[in-house]
């Protein structure tokens, strides 16, 4: 039996509204239109069926649900729990906690650091700063009273508060109060107890005026200490009281490096009455020795 679709016989129908040519009926071939009548393209078939309800399909426009389709009831019951338990569970720690912090901030603005007494304490430190101004004033008066030229120029590095002008104390004072005797214009006991009192009398004014510079930077310390704790916070105030300390531990230190200076000279004078004490018994021995061979010899 023939295949009908390898017939090339069977008549080829149009999809669409082209019409083809028929081919001429030829003596050799049958006519085929007599068992095979023409369809028109307009005339529906199964397949034009389908593919039209699918282009419908897919133009006419459809109803779209949001949310990838999740239901917006669910979405706002799901977002009244989660708020529900944020208040149960979240919402009244956190006012405790906010009533807590409450209380203890008013407990230290009112009982620990009241601003009425923070206020009064600055405008205290306001007025203290104004006196220790008038008492710097008074710590730098002048009282040179020296004359001559040598002296003048002495006086003026010994109350200059300068420690650099300590290398200059030494040739100063020769000349002011001058050198060692020579060796043979006298005793080598006077010589060295001249000399060691001379020593010791420069080292006290070098001494004094390094002090001098140190009370000098200790003032000025203090006097940045009151401005920046007039205008401190209450929170800093540990800070600074804790740095104003050690200034008093430092200012200790130097009040007691001057006293041990003060001991130094005032040993070397004590060594100086007795040295002289000791001279003077020299002195009468060696007199008495003379005298006795005066009166052996007569």
């Amino acid at each position: 039996m023939t295949d009908t679709k390898k017939n090339p016989m069977k008549l080829r129908k149009p999809f669409f509204s082209r019409r083809k040519q028929q081919p001429e009926p030829s003596k050799t071939m049958p006519d085929i239109t007599a068992t095979h009548p023409v369809r028109r393209w307009y005339r529906p078939t199964l397949l034009k069926t389908v593919m039209v309800a699918l282009a419908l399909v897919i133009i006419v426009p459809t109803h779209a649900n949001g949310q990838f389709g999740i239901d917006t009831a669910a979405i706002i019951a799901a977002l009244q729990k989660m708020q529900s338990l944020m208040s149960t569970y979240m919402a009244a720690p956190l006012k405790t906690i906010n009533q807590s912090e409450q209380s203890i901030s008013s407990y230290e603005q009112q009982v620990m650091y009241p601003l009425t007494a923070i206020n009064q304490a600055k405008s205290s430190i306001t007025q203290f700063e104004s006196q220790f101004t008038n008492i710097n004033n008074m710590f730098h008066v002048n009282v040179s009273s020296a004359t001559l030229p040598q002296s003048q120029s002495f006086e003026t590095t010994l109350l200059s508060r300068n420690a650099s002008n300590v290398p200059s104390v030494s040739s100063q004072y020769q000349s002011v109060y001058g050198v060692v005797m020579a060796q043979n214009t006298a005793s080598p006991q006077v010589r060295t107890m001249t000399d060691m009192t001379d020593a010791q009398a420069q080292d006290a004014m070098k001494r004094a005026l390094q002090i001098d510079a140190l009370a000098e930077s200790e003032l000025t310390a203090a006097t940045q200490m009151g401005q920046q704790i007039s205008q401190a916070a209450p929170g800093s105030a540990p800070i600074l009281e804790a740095e104003a300390d050690i200034w008093v531990v430092r200012a200790n230190a130097y009040t007691q490096a001057a006293l041990a200076e003060l001991m130094r000279t005032r040993g070397i004078d004590l060594a100086n009455q007795s040295k002289t004490s000791k001279l003077a018994a020299s002195d009468n021995i060696n007199n008495n020795g003379v005298v006795s061979g005066a009166l052996t010899n007569r």
